[in-house]
């Protein structure tokens, strides 16, 4: 007799495809809607000086993948530039700057498109601005001519685009990001830690039934039952029991919940193969951190309490949420659930339910501000899931640059330089470090002007100094601004390519997070000593 064998064949499994394969690390940080996002990107790079430090940025935004760049450069490549910028070679010479770099970077990654200018076509700045699309951003390098600054800063304004300047120049560097208003960031990403909100103190009532029907007969559990328990059945069994004990209130002090959680810690059977439960564990030490009484964050306040001028801030969908949320806000006394159970011991069936529990929570609450954002005008094109995420992520909302023009930048300048001042005056006291200012204020003073009425090609320690005590009266007499002079004064502006490359690596770190509206962006100058290998952020 003949055995036949049936097979059948196995489902084709599709793996990632060659784009997921190539970009697998990024993606886990910013996932497909962050990568999106970064290859419809349009980068300008208008880029003068030694030109490192600006073609190191877009070195470090064109492997990731961004869509599109541009390189505005006038200089052409002489010899000084082979030593510094490793994007040029010897047939680069006498070439336009912007031809070979765009070149070099273009071989880095084939699915990114570049141009550079000028050209027979577009010879100038003001032209290439007129007739081009709007980009995603630009970034400029100093020193700048002041006609130029002008024309960007215009645009960017105009076209409501974040510009991004930088300077190195011998060890020192810095960059500052200039955004067109009040930028949102949603998608933050906090510590999953910090983002557990499970209601303990205010439990809704599915929630209250559920804990209720495990825990009803909790002392003739079998010790498996008893052992598997989650903890947030656990913590609201008990905390029913110190509300009949203590007149209907919560545990809030410290002392108080020190006190809870020893009454959670002795309701463990020790009498079992393991000598304690784990769940039982796990429930004492979330007291502190989960019996919270719920609160605004700040950051959200801030975002409630704008006061928007902005036209187009009116329409932003961003807004119409955000509105809706404090709407919830103001009518439940909280926010909108996350739905996210951090992990426990638990039956994977009962936890399944109380992961159920909780999402069906979250989505009753999102639901309930979509409808607010959709009978709001403009509200009716707002996709349903930036409402969700907005919800998911609403305690760690951040609004950066939310003050700009209540205060000049020189006035700014003269502010921060006087809490510096007196903050370095304490550092030996207070063990801070020393204030990079200095840095700041002696790479500022040369931040247009290259040519000086001796006709040298930099100007003096002298001339320097005197442009920042017009900047900062008084600043110049510091001795650290002083030092600080004199090594910017002594690199005449000449770039170290190893502290190019690492400022232009932090630079795309933070465009990046600008062009995706992921993670929390510098507000808004980051400060780089190189000589002592230090950064500073500054809100200048």
């Amino acid at each position: 007799m003949t055995e036949i064998v049936m097979s059948q064949t196995p489902p084709i499994l599709h793996g990632p495809s060659e784009k997921e394969r190539k970009y697998d690390r990024q993606l886990r940080l910013w996932a497909a809607s962050g990568q999106a996002a970064l290859e419809s990107a349009n980068i300008l790079l208008v880029n003068s000086g030694p030109g490192t430090v600006g073609v190191e940025t877009l070195k470090n935004l064109v492997l990731p993948g961004i869509g599109r760049f541009a390189i505005y450069d006038e200089a052409r490549v002489e010899e000084a530039d082979l030593g510094v910028n490793f994007f040029l070679d010897e047939d680069s010479l006498g070439k336009l700057r912007s031809e070979s770099l765009t070149g070099h970077l273009l071989e880095l990654n084939p699915e990114v498109q570049g141009d550079w200018y000028p050209n027979e076509n577009v010879k100038t700045l003001d032209s290439l601005l007129t007739c081009s699309p709007v980009f995603t951003t630009i970034i400029y390098t100093h020193p700048i001519t002041p006609e130029n600054l002008s024309l960007l800063e215009s645009h960017g304004q105009q076209h409501q685009t974040p510009l991004v300047a930088i300077h190195s120049a011998g060890f020192y560097s810095y960059f500052r990001i200039n955004l067109p208003g009040a930028f949102p960031i949603v998608d933050t990403h906090p510590d999953e830690t910090a983002t557990t909100d499970l209601r303990l103190l205010n439990p809704w009532s599915e929630l209250a039934v559920f804990a209720e029907e495990l825990t009803k007969n909790i002392d003739d559990l079998s010790d498996f039952e008893h052992g598997h328990l989650p903890y947030v059945v656990i913590l609201l069994h008990y905390l029913e029991r110190w509300k009949a004990e203590h007149d209907g209130s919560y545990p809030s002090t410290y002392k108080e919940k020190t006190e809870f959680r020893r009454i959670v810690q002795g309701a463990a059977r020790t009498q079992n193969a393991e000598g304690g439960e784990e769940n039982f564990d796990e429930a004492a030490a979330a007291v502190l951190k989960t019996l919270v009484v719920p609160s605004l964050p700040s950051g959200l306040n801030e975002i409630f309490e704008y006061e928007r001028t902005n036209p187009a801030e009116q329409k932003s969908g961003f807004w119409v949420i955000a509105d809706a949320v404090k709407a919830f806000y103001e009518k439940h006394k909280c926010l909108p659930l996350p739905g996210k159970v951090p992990d426990m011991k638990a039956q994977s069936k009962v936890y399944i339910q109380l992961q159920n529990i909780y999402k069906a929570k979250a989505r009753k609450d999102a639901a309930e501000i979509l409808e607010t954002v959709q009978a709001t005008a403009g509200g009716q094109t707002i996709d349903p899931a930036e409402v969700d995420l907005f919800c998911k992520n609403a305690a760690f909302v951040k609004l950066i640059n939310a003050t700009t023009g209540k205060i000049s930048r020189a006035d700014r300048l003269k502010e921060v330089a006087a809490q510096e001042f007196r903050n370095d005056e304490q550092a030996e006291m207070t063990l801070q470090p020393l204030s990079l200012l200095p840095i700041y204020l002696a790479m500022q003073a040369t931040t247009h002007q290259v040519e000086t009425e001796d006709g040298r090609g930099w100007p003096r320690q002298e001339e320097v100094l005197a442009r920042v005590a017009k900047m900062v009266p008084g600043a110049e007499e510091n001795e650290r601004v002083r030092q600080a002079v004199e090594e910017v004064a002594r690199a005449e502006g000449g770039e170290l390519h190893n502290v190019a490359a690492l400022t232009g690596g932090m630079v795309a770190q933070e465009m990046i997070k600008i062009i995706t509206k992921q993670y929390i962006p510098i507000d808004n100058t980051c400060l780089f000593d190189g000589i002592s290998s230090r950064c500073q952020i500054l809100r200048l």
